[in-house]
């Protein structure tokens, strides 16, 4: 019997360090029929080592935009141009366990499936050597509201919301409800498309073994975010809930997801202007938005005491954080 064969789609933008290991991972899935790179306006030189790492079976393909234009346009490129009926996202500084496809499309039962992620401190990268057990799959289902809620980061828990999840598609779901993704956000894109496809009816399945390898850098800059692409993730919330009928949960969910994230804006806002115009005329500024208060008090005080916390780390400990699972998992018996 011929399984559905996957497209995995890789968009990259100054990746030159990491491509190559990115490509060949894919690469070396037999289920694998398509990886499309898109270098997104580099200006270092991601598509030549990514075409290095060409296993000569004609699967590669690399798209070069003069611009960068963000993931999700780079994403919907290479969804146009591919023909899988599977689609995979792999970031460009990832890997993938081999295997991963072998153990994770199983059954006709889902339209969205993701396996667990093994987080890898990048001063102790050996991903040929990573010794990652094999869990037990313990299947189970995700709704609009457990997706939406997970999406609320929590201090101290870094890289450890549900949306890091990286499940592979179906391009019929996609295509029958006219999704891709929201060219205007450079933040949150994987949430937004994740939580519309949910609210149309996609059944997300979960299986805990592990098959994707993500990078933690230990500079990493992930939690820094343009004021702009924080404002526009919040509107995307409201998008949502003006344009969806909801269910009260799924509501109660957006508009806790919205408000988080607008704290989030509000935050940014406030240090922005403190940056360009000084501490006093910002504070009176946010003085005259009470509203905006409260979330703004919390941000300060939580970035006080997170980089409290990363320096005491940082000089208590010099070696390698050890891997670490986002799923809690049991380990598979051996038969």
């Amino acid at each position: 019997m011929a399984f559905p064969t996957v497209c995995v789609i890789i968009a990259a933008k100054n990746a030159q360090e990491t491509i190559a290991r990115a490509v060949a991972s894919a690469l070396r899935e037999a289920r694998v029929s398509e990886v499309v790179v898109v270098d997104d306006g580099s200006d270092d030189a991601t598509a030549e080592r990514a075409l290095a790492a060409d296993d000569g079976s004609g699967r590669l393909a690399i798209v070069r935009l003069d611009s960068n234009r963000g993931p999700a346009h780079a994403r919907n490129r290479a969804i146009a141009m591919s023909r899988a009926p599977l689609l995979a996202i792999l970031d460009a500084d990832d890997f993938f366990l081999p295997g991963r496809f072998d153990r994770m499309l199983d059954g006709e039962d889902w339209d969205f499936v993701a396996d667990n992620i093994v987080f890898i401190d990048e001063r102790s990268m050996v991903d040929r050597q990573l010794a990652v057990p094999r869990f037990e799959t313990a299947p189970c289902f995700l709704d609009a509201v457990g997706f939406i809620d997970g999406n609320i980061s929590r201090r101290g828990a870094s890289r450890g919301e549900i949306g890091f999840l990286k499940p592979v598609m179906r391009r019929a779901f996609l295509d029958r409800h006219a999704l891709r993704y929201d060219e205007s956000l450079r933040l949150g894109e994987d949430y937004d498309l994740y939580t519309r496809a949910l609210l149309k009816g996609a059944r997300y399945k979960i299986v805990h073994d592990c098959g994707y390898g993500a990078v933690v850098r230990a500079d990493s800059l992930s939690g820094r975010h343009r004021t702009e692409d924080l404002k526009r993730l919040y509107e995307a919330d409201r998008a949502m809930l003006a344009s969806f009928d909801l269910t009260p949960e799924a509501r109660g969910a957006l508009l806790r997801h919205e408000r988080h994230v607008r704290g989030r804006f509000e935050l940014r806002h406030f240090l922005d202007r403190k940056g360009t115009r000084g501490l006093i005329p910002a504070g009176f500024e946010a003085l005259a938005r009470p509203s905006a208060l409260p979330a703004i008090i919390r941000g300060v005080a939580a970035d006080k005491l997170e980089a409290l916390r990363r320096s005491r780390h940082s000089q208590s400990s010099k070696e390698p954080a050890p891997p670490r699972y986002l799923l809690a998992a049991r380990i598979a018996t051996q038969k």
